[in-house]
C-alpha cells in the first residue's frame, strides 16, 4: 500500500475498523506522518464525544426550567381543626364550597403540571433523537470508505480537519483550539461553490473544539470559509473569512 492511500485511514483507524493486514502498515506509517497523527487524534476525539452524546444527558438548563415551575404551583394547606357544624347553609355550607373549590383548582394546578412534564419529556425526546440522528450520520462520513481530509491551521492558533464523502455527498468539519467569537456572535460556515458561498451551518459558540456536519450536499463545492455572523447566521457572508480550506481532491 503506497503513502498516498494509507493518508486515506485516519477516519476508519480512528473507528477500529481496519483490517490487520492494514493495520500494521498504517501504525508504521502514523510513527513517520504528523499530519495523520493530528487527525487520529481529532478522530478519536470526535468518537468518543459522539458516543457520549448518544447518551441523551439532560442539559442543566432542563433542570432550571423544572424547579422554576414547581415555585409557580401553590400547594393546599391542610385545614386546621373541624369545623363548626351549623345548620342550614352557614359556616359549614361555605367550608365544603371552598374545599370544593380548592381541590377543582389544586386538580386543575397539577393537571397543568402533568402536561407540561409531558411536554418537556417529549421535547427532550426529539432533541434526544435528533442529535442520535445527527450523530449517526457524522460517523457514517467519517467512516465511509471513500472519506478523504484535508487539514490546516486556522486564526489564533486553531487547527481545523475537514473530512469529505463524495459518495455520501457530504462533509464534516472537526475543530480544535478555536476562540470564542465576540459576544452576541457566532461562526458560521460555508460551502465555496466556485466563489459563491453557500450556508453550511453554525458552530457550537461556547465550543473550542466541536465537529459540525455541514448541513446540506458537498455538490460541486470545492472548499469552505468559515466566517463571523449574528447570533442566528446569516443568509450571505457579512464579514471578511477568518478561514478558508479546500475539500480533498479525489
Amino acid at each position: 500500500m503506497n503513502t498516498a492511500e494509507l493518508h486515506t485511514l485516519t477516519g476508519a483507524y480512528a473507528l477500529h475498523a481496519l483490517p490487520d493486514s492494514e493495520l500494521l502498515a498504517f501504525e508504521r506509517h502514523l510513527a513517520d506522518c504528523e499530519a495523520c497523527t493530528q487527525e487520529v487524534r481529532e478522530l478519536s476525539a470526535t468518537a468518543a464525544r459522539l458516543g457520549l452524546a448518544v447518551a441523551g444527558t439532560p442539559s442543566p438548563e432542563l433542570r432550571g426550567r423544572v424547579l422554576r415551575e414547581i415555585r409557580t404551583v401553590r400547594q393546599e394547606a391542610p385545614a386546621r381543626g373541624r369545623p363548626e357544624r351549623s345548620g342550614g347553609g352557614g359556616r359549614t355550607g361555605r367550608w365544603y364550597a371552598y374545599a370544593l373549590a380548592a381541590c377543582v383548582a389544586a386538580a386543575a394546578a397539577f393537571g397543568g403540571v402533568a402536561v407540561w412534564q409531558n411536554q418537556v419529556a417529549q421535547d427532550a425526546r426529539r432533541e434526544a433523537d435528533r442529535a442520535q440522528r445527527q450523530n449517526e450520520a457524522l460517523a457514517r462520513v467519517l467512516s465511509a470508505p471513500d472519506a478523504k481530509t484535508s487539514s490546516g491551521e486556522l486564526t489564533g492558533g486553531a487547527h481545523g480537519t475537514v473530512v469529505v464523502s463524495r459518495g455520501l455527498d457530504r462533509a464534516v468539519f472537526l475543530a480544535s483550539g478555536m476562540e470564542r467569537p465576540p459576544s452576541g456572535k457566532v461562526y458560521q460556515l460555508w460551502f465555496n461553490d466556485a466563489g459563491t458561498m453557500r450556508s453550511a451551518g453554525l458552530m457550537d459558540p461556547k465550543a473550542s473544539d466541536d465537529a459540525i456536519l455541514l448541513d446540506g450536499p458537498v455538490d460541486r463545492a470545492s472548499g469552505m470559509g468559515i466566517t463571523v455572523e449574528p447570533a442566528g447566521g446569516s443568509a450571505e457572508p457579512t464579514s471578511s473569512p477568518v478561514a478558508l480550506m479546500d475539500f480533498p481532491t479525489a
